[in-house]
Protein backbone atom coordinates (compact mmCIF):
# COMPACT_ATOMS: atom_id res chain seq x y z
CA UNK A 1 0.00 0.00 0.00
CA UNK A 2 1.10 3.54 -0.66
CA UNK A 3 0.96 6.71 0.90
CA UNK A 4 -2.07 9.07 -0.38
CA UNK A 5 -1.39 12.06 -1.38
CA UNK A 6 -3.46 15.43 -0.25
CA UNK A 7 -5.50 18.19 -1.90
CA UNK A 8 -2.55 20.51 -1.50
CA UNK A 9 0.20 18.09 -3.10
CA UNK A 10 -2.41 17.34 -6.13
CA UNK A 11 -3.05 20.96 -6.96
CA UNK A 12 0.41 22.00 -7.00
CA UNK A 13 1.07 19.26 -9.32
CA UNK A 14 -1.54 19.35 -11.41
CA UNK A 15 -0.57 23.27 -11.46
CA UNK A 16 2.96 22.93 -12.18
CA UNK A 17 1.81 20.30 -15.01
CA UNK A 18 -0.55 22.94 -16.67
CA UNK A 19 2.02 24.79 -16.94
CA UNK A 20 5.69 23.77 -17.52
CA UNK A 21 4.06 20.13 -17.91
CA UNK A 22 6.75 19.46 -21.39
CA UNK A 23 9.94 20.73 -19.23
CA UNK A 24 9.26 17.23 -16.92
CA UNK A 25 10.17 14.13 -17.67
CA UNK A 26 9.68 10.21 -15.41
CA UNK A 27 13.16 11.21 -13.87
CA UNK A 28 12.75 11.86 -9.79
CA UNK A 29 16.28 13.39 -9.87
CA UNK A 30 15.61 15.80 -12.70
CA UNK A 31 11.99 16.64 -11.37
CA UNK A 32 13.12 17.61 -8.02
CA UNK A 33 15.31 20.39 -9.89
CA UNK A 34 12.63 21.78 -11.94
CA UNK A 35 10.33 21.72 -9.24
CA UNK A 36 12.63 24.16 -6.78
CA UNK A 37 13.22 26.26 -9.69
CA UNK A 38 9.58 26.38 -10.64
CA UNK A 39 8.35 27.23 -7.28
CA UNK A 40 9.06 28.27 -4.14
CA UNK A 41 8.10 25.70 -1.55
CA UNK A 42 9.40 25.73 2.31
CA UNK A 43 10.81 22.40 2.91
CA UNK A 44 12.75 19.69 1.19
CA UNK A 45 10.18 16.80 2.02
CA UNK A 46 7.00 18.68 0.26
CA UNK A 47 9.49 19.37 -2.56
CA UNK A 48 10.23 15.55 -2.59
CA UNK A 49 6.56 14.86 -2.76
CA UNK A 50 5.50 16.96 -5.27
CA UNK A 51 8.67 15.41 -8.00
CA UNK A 52 6.95 12.09 -7.05
CA UNK A 53 3.71 12.47 -7.88
CA UNK A 54 4.75 14.85 -10.96
CA UNK A 55 7.04 11.08 -12.05
CA UNK A 56 4.07 8.91 -11.16
CA UNK A 57 1.96 11.44 -13.42
CA UNK A 58 4.01 11.44 -16.13
CA UNK A 59 4.81 7.66 -16.66
CA UNK A 60 1.08 7.46 -16.69
CA UNK A 61 1.22 9.89 -19.63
Amino acid sequence: MGRIKTTFIKRKTRELLKIHGENFTTDFTQNKVLTSRHTVIPSKKLRNVIAGYMTRLKKKE
